[in-house]
């Protein structure tokens, strides 16, 4: 993010120019406010307003039920926060597969009405007209091949994909006709470690990893997994590095306690 000392804004150049040195990239999830602030500050790269929030921020079973107005809405948020990494908003469910014109209008809103520098779709070489014409428009695309979860019903649940010779085949040939397409990354979900290795390698647009192993260009996770504020199901390939969920827990019953008791607020938390 920096060059001598100069701290820049994080764009497609950069990122390029990351997988180019052979520096590792990283990409965290937010959907608001503070949680975009802190990551900004810590110098990660790329933000992505996941669809993600459909499920550890509304509450749903899915990223299905996720519209146009909540992605906006949640990614508005997210940009009044950052001044230096790059926001990638997720497009969500029937955004982009109905018509390519409707596609490149809705990524245009990212842009346009909620400050985003880029957006996400899910999807290989059915989408590359789509890509194409988006990227044409001046917005920054980011690819999304193997577990794609807004598919979750046609792949049959939450699995590895990738795992024969015919589906790694099709998958490295995707991402090579998505960059073709114009697309400036790709995030690569729940594959095996040795396919992203290859996808890496065939293509000059940098891998952004989730559940693909250590030898993609970057990694995501998704911030209430990593944290462990997300309790109702972690994935195998999510290593928390904190337990927030206890910590909030056991700072909520403290509180609950100091006011059962009398003891909170005290003189120092009063006004005389």
């Amino acid at each position: 993010m920096s060059t001598q000392g100069k701290v820049n804004k994080v764009s497609v150049t950069t990122i390029r120019t990351m997988k180019q040195n052979h520096e590792k990239i990283a990409m965290l999830t937010a959907y608001d406010y503070p949680t975009a602030l802190l990551l900004d500050e810590c110098g990660v790269e790329l933000i992505l307003v996941g669809d993600s929030l459909g499920m550890v921020v509304l509450g749903y079973d899915s990223t299905l039920p996720v519209t146009m107005e909540d992605m906006l809405h949640h990614t508005r948020a997210v940009t009044r926060a950052v001044s230096l990494s790059m926001v990638i908003g997720d497009m969500p469910f029937l955004s982009y597969q109905c018509s390519v014109d409707e596609a490149v209008r809705n990524a245009g809103r990212f842009l346009q009405e909620a400050g985003a520098h880029g957006v996400k779709l899910e999807g290989g070489r059915e989408y590359a007209e789509t890509v194409r014409r988006i990227a044409l428009a001046g917005i920054p695309v980011m690819a999304h091949l193997g577990l794609t979860p807004q598919s979750v019903h046609q792949l049959g649940g939450y699995k590895v994909q990738g795992k024969n010779q015919s589906a790694a085949t099709k998958m490295i040939e995707d991402a090579k006709i998505l960059e073709e397409a114009g697309a400036f990354a790709v995030v690569l979900e729940c594959i095996p470690s040795s396919l992203a290795k290859a996808v890496t390698e065939a293509v000059s647009i940098p891998t952004i990893g989730i559940g693909a192993g250590p030898d993609c260009d970057g990694q995501v996770l998704v911030i209430h997994d990593m944290l462990g504020l997300y309790e109702r199901f972690t994935p195998k390939f999510v290593k928390k590095y904190s337990t927030l969920n206890k910590n909030i827990k056991r700072s909520v019953k403290k509180y609950m306690k100091e006011v059962k008791d009398g003891s909170f607020p005290d003189k120092s938390h009063s006004f005389l």
